[in-house]
């Protein structure tokens, strides 16, 4: 029997060293076995890529292994996008995606960083990532550095995360509470090639509407108007285009605009 999800309780007052027992070090010492569990892409996120413009550049903030990078690669002429990630062994392997032949562009670094110039990509996408940083400030700051690295006047976000409600395929057996702000677990993971070594990877699970509420603060924090373009006047927001559920995830695509 598969190790079960257990719920866990975060270490405030020291966050990042948290996420470095119990997200860094997990993912460099599973990358291999992890990388070869994911190679499917989802069908929303193939569809948001494949349905953006000829030429745009984008960031792939959280790419793990790198599967979201072939995909433009399919239609020459299409977009580019850059991976980062915090682990090392997870972008070696991000670096050959989808063939050795063609190296993909992966930077080094945090998804909380500073690493980009302010509003230089097209588009970038967050996929299982913000689901991994231990609190809520931490989760929002993560949201602001996506909005703050788009163009104002045509970016496109997508963000994906875990949810608490899981579908009928789900193995895990979430712990769950009342309030509203979702779970935050322990998720095991055991090496095939050795099933007594158990890795124990944080998330936050999301609850419903949760994503969408984080999303909404950080567009304040930023001091964007949240809704439609706005018709006249000078101002800068962002509009909601989906908010939906997906095989136990919960995803928000976002535009930005300007007037």
């Amino acid at each position: 029997m598969a190790p079960a999800v257990t719920a866990t309780v975060v270490n405030e007052d020291a966050p990042e060293s948290y996420e470095v027992a119990h997200v860094h070090d997990v993912y460099d010492a599973i990358a291999s076995h992890f990388s070869s569990t994911r190679y499917k892409p989802w069908p929303i996120i193939a569809a948001f890529l494949a349905n953006l413009q000829d030429g745009w550049v984008g960031l792939d903030s959280g790419t793990g292994n790198g599967k979201y990078l072939p995909l433009p690669l399919d239609r020459p002429g299409r977009q580019w996008t850059i991976g980062l990630d915090r682990s090392r062994n997870l972008l070696e392997i991000a670096r050959t995606a989808g063939g050795a032949s063609v190296l993909r562009e992966v930077v080094w670094g945090d998804v909380l960083g500073h690493g980009w110039r302010r509003e230089v990509f097209d588009y970038a996408i967050s996929i299982a990532t913000i689901h991994h940083l231990a609190t809520p400030d931490r989760r929002k700051l993560a949201v602001e550095r996506l909005l703050g690295a788009v163009s104002p006047a045509h970016g496109r976000v997508l963000i994906y995360v875990w949810a608490t409600r899981q579908d009928e395929h789900s193995k895990r057996n979430i712990p769950t509470n009342s309030s509203g702000t979702g779970q935050d677990v322990f998720v095991p993971w055991v090496l095939a090639e050795d099933s007594t070594q158990v890795f124990n990877r944080y998330y936050h699970m999301f609850d419903d509407g949760e994503l969408a509420a984080l999303v909404t603060l950080a567009a304040e924090e930023l001091g964007l108007v949240i809704g439609p373009a706005a018709a006249e006047g000078s101002l800068k927001g962002i509009e909601i285009v989906q908010d939906g559920w997906e095989r136990s995830n919960h995803y928000v695509e976002l535009r930005r605009w300007q007037t």
